[in-house]
């Protein structure tokens, strides 16, 4: 046999759990002495060696069925499941149309892994998946175990990953129930110092404020008594934006009748007090950001300021942002 024939005929290493690399947390490390893609680098038993020559141009998405000690692992780019990204690179729209829901189940046991970065790159693929329409229902299946998650384990990279997932993902009914239940660790991401993660967090509690069975849980959970500072004006304008945008739904559903006919009781320390209450703040950091420098934050701040005054009938349009500021005296 001539060398060339021998060197095809050489059967290729499968790919390694090193293939997925540690995500960097947020003032920390990953696994002690590893840094991400550090495996990957080394090059024994990581990706460069593991996967086929053609990932070396776009990314595809590819499985190893050959590890040892554990199931598939799937596979979008060179070093990684999908590099936070929001979609498949065109590049890769064909082969994952090509797999099945039986693959989909391979990725969505992976979220059971020990390993927190394993979980994240598998939240990831979850992610891009989700935009091929016929997986959605199957990746639904996962829902639950992805609020479980992202609520009993504090890593701002895993609640990013989550969190991007089920806001591409319309959430069926019957995950209220779960979703009653990690509100308050929302809450507590949506107060964090991560802005990723609160941007995200904002997403879907502002999706959450819209369905008529969570408003009452959202407006009653309990919040940091200085949660008006999200709204200060030296917070980014992404993150403003997305807090005016779920205060604006807050204020049309609690004005809504359907709301209105039951008498709501709420706590000292609940949302409703902080956004609505009588010694709330709101309407001095509305009127701050009337100003603020960012054009979509102005007139976000506007249709808050007008849901807050106009009856809940009324049909708010943009020309409506021309408001006095007596409307606001003693913060009422």
């Amino acid at each position: 046999m001539d060398p060339e024939t021998r060197r095809s005929a050489r059967p290729r290493p499968s790919a390694s759990r090193a293939a997925w690399p540690h995500a960097q947390r947020p003032g920390g490390r990953g696994r002690e002495g590893r840094t991400p893609g550090g495996a990957a680098e080394r090059g024994k038993g990581g990706v460069k060696q593991g996967l086929s020559p053609r990932f070396s141009g776009a990314p595809r998405l590819c499985r190893s069925n050959r590890l040892p000690g554990g199931p598939r692992i799937w596979f979008l780019g060179r070093e990684q499941v999908l590099p936070r990204t929001q979609s498949l690179p065109p590049g890769a729209q064909s082969q994952a149309s090509a797999c099945t829901t039986d693959d989909i189940g391979l990725v969505g046991s992976m979220l059971d892994d020990k390993d927190n970065s394993v979980k994240i790159q598998a939240l990831n693929a979850l992610k891009a998946l989700s935009g091929i329409r016929k997986f959605r229902l199957k990746i639904q299946e996962h829902s639950i175990k992805v609020l479980e998650l992202i609520s009993t384990i504090w890593d701002s990279e895993l609640h990013v990953a989550g969190l991007r997932l089920l806001n591409n993902l319309p959430l069926p009914d019957f995950v209220h129930p779960q979703l009653r239940r990690v509100m308050p660790a929302l809450m507590e991401i949506l107060q964090s110092d991560y802005i990723l993660a609160q941007v995200q967090a904002i997403r879907l509690l502002s999706c959450l404020a819209q369905k008529n069975d969570l408003l009452y849980d959202i407006l009653n959970c309990q919040v940091h008594s200085n949660f008006l500072n999200l709204l200060q004006c030296t917070q980014p304008g992404s993150l403003l934006f997305e807090i005016l945008v779920f205060a604006e739904r807050l204020s049309e559903g609690r004005n809504s009748p359907h709301y209105c006919a039951v008498r709501w009781r709420y706590s000292e320390q609940s949302l409703h007090e902080a956004l609505f209450g009588e010694d709330s703040r709101l309407a001095d950091r509305l009127l701050a950001l009337v100003i603020h420098p960012e054009e979509d934050v102005q007139i976000q701040a506007c249709r808050v300021i007008v849901s807050l005054q106009c009856p809940p009938d009324v049909e708010v349009q943009p020309s409506a942002c021309q408001l006095s500021h007596s409307f606001f005296n003693n913060g009422e």
